[in-house]
């Protein structure tokens, strides 16, 4: 197997802290094939536009995640790039033009790279193939297609331009949600819905087979089902053991935050904390109970980090009813509460009474003054600037799911007004990621003079398949704060 040597060092242990490295997937032709009738069961919204999503909205991301992790690659280019005749050769991951950085990683070069290898071929083909129903010959004919060709049908689902064989998986522009980094090590999901199997199963293949990842073998945690899983109603969806990477929060270096939502299941949520405490990964675990609702799917489509100090956060799921008192995390979520009740359950290693918050806000100033040690009064900046209806309708195109670039500096879609007059009530200066661009380029600005800012991000197509920047980011590696 022909693949590069290069190994990458894992280590997040914040949301804030400068990122230096990360997995995107930029739009490929799966999303421009979702069709309406199967939207919603692929997890999208709408139909998009792809061309439009592409160059009016993704690639701005991908220039900005070159000029803060990895310069050398964008710097001087730009207009090049930009030129209205230009072909997008610079973002197309099969072509000799990419811009392959091991910084700004590209999902689908990882898996290109794995396939080169015979065996891996044949094993991963022979997966696929089983979980999408193919029949015998089309295995075989897809484990004699080239590797760079193959990993485009593994995620586009076409064998051609034209012809579909198994259905797109459109998320995987959602990198989250395939895992997280924490620490050093790297907790792989395991989805709640069928459209995400295959993206879960690619990603264990690259985990545990690109030399890049080669140093954290051990380190790699997998989410299994309970002893007789088998055996549980097929039907009800909270006994599954489910997990999802928008439902995790690497908050400081000894705590992690997992979600309960429509995605991660509080049996999931139990197996999480069993790992990394097992696994001595963390020393203390908040579980965070939200309403299984579409409108929230994740805690992250709830709130984000900023700085040490600021949050943004939906200001009507910020309070919540305290749990009762008992030692077992299953325990303290009954089936009989109602799915629409928010509750927060902390567990620490070594203590046998766990601890509960009466509110979000509780928990995240916790986190604040206690975890992070800061000496500035905890500040929320809320989704609508926390006015109905805007607050609903923000959070619903991801006011809250910001993603932050450095402490400070977050990444945030142009659409939600409101929000945007909240940040600048806050303090914070407010950029168009396309002036920001220019601004790089001319040396007029630099990434590392920024403080204190939200940079909007065009985002009429992104934002229809429900998921903000911080989906679209799996970080491998942050500074630490």
């Amino acid at each position: 197997m022909t693949l590069p040597a290069t190994a990458i060092k894992l280590n997040v242990n914040s949301e804030i802290g400068a990122l230096r490295a990360l997995l995107i997937h930029s739009p490929d032709s799966g999303l421009g094939k979702v069709v309406p009738s199967k939207a919603q069961d692929w997890l999208f919204e709408d139909i998009v536009h792809l061309d439009t999503m592409r160059k009016n909205e993704y690639d701005y991301y991908v220039k900005l995640l070159l000029y803060f992790l990895d310069p050398d690659k964008i710097k001087g280019k730009l207009r090049q790039i930009d030129e209205p005749k230009a072909e997008r050769n610079f973002y197309k991951p099969d072509h000799a033009d990419f811009y392959a950085s091991d910084k700004v990683i590209e999902i689908q070069t990882l898996l290109a790279e794995i396939l080169e290898d015979a065996g891996i071929r044949e094993k991963l083909t022979a997966s696929v193939c089983a979980i999408e129903s193919c029949n015998y010959r089309l295995q075989q004919q897809l484990s004699n297609t080239p590797p760079v060709e193959l990993a485009k049908i593994f995620i586009s689902g076409s064998l051609n331009k034209d012809q579909m064989i198994f259905a797109p998986i459109p998320n995987l522009i959602f990198s989250r949600d395939i895992g997280i980094t924490i620490n050093g090590h790297f907790l792989l999901n395991k989805p709640a819905k069928k459209a995400r199997s295959r993206e879960t199963l690619l990603a264990r293949y690259i985990l545990f087979n690109h030399p890049m990842f080669a140093a954290y073998q051990n380190n790699i945690l997998e989410i299994t089902e309970s002893i007789q899983h088998f055996l549980r109603p097929g039907k009800d969806q909270d006994e599954k053991t489910t997990l999802e990477g928008g439902d995790v929060m690497v908050v400081s270096a000894n705590h992690v935050i997992i979600g309960c939502s429509e995605r991660t299941s509080l049996s999931g949520a139990h197996e999480a904390v069993k790992l990394l405490f097992d696994n001595n990964v963390v020393q203390k675990v908040t579980v965070l109970k939200i309403p299984h609702k579409r409108d929230y799917m994740h805690i992250d489509t709830v709130f984000t980090q900023v700085k040490r100090n600021v949050w943004v956060i939906l200001g009507s799921l910020a309070k919540a009813e305290q749990a009762k008192n008992e030692n077992n995390p299953a325990s303290w979520f009954s089936d009989k509460k109602p799915k629409d009740r928010t509750e927060i359950v902390q567990f620490t290693t070594g203590d046998t009474k766990p601890r509960t918050f009466d509110s979000i806000e509780a928990l995240l100033t916790d986190v604040s003054t206690n975890d992070l040690h800061s000496t500035e009064k905890t500040q929320f900046i809320y989704s609508g600037n926390n006015t109905f209806p805007f607050d609903a309708r923000e959070q619903w195109t991801d006011s809250c799911n910001l993603l932050a670039l450095k402490e400070g500096v977050v990444l945030g879609y142009d659409r939600n007004d409101k929000t945007v007059e909240a940040f600048k009530q806050s303090g914070f200066a407010i950029v168009k990621v396309a002036d920001l661009l220019q601004q790089f380029e001319s040396g007029e600005s630099s990434p590392d003079a920024m403080e204190n800012t939200l940079i909007l991000m065009p985002s009429s197509e992104l934002s229809r398949a429900r998921g903000g920047f911080h989906c679209m980011s799996l970080p491998l590696l942050r500074d630490d704060i």
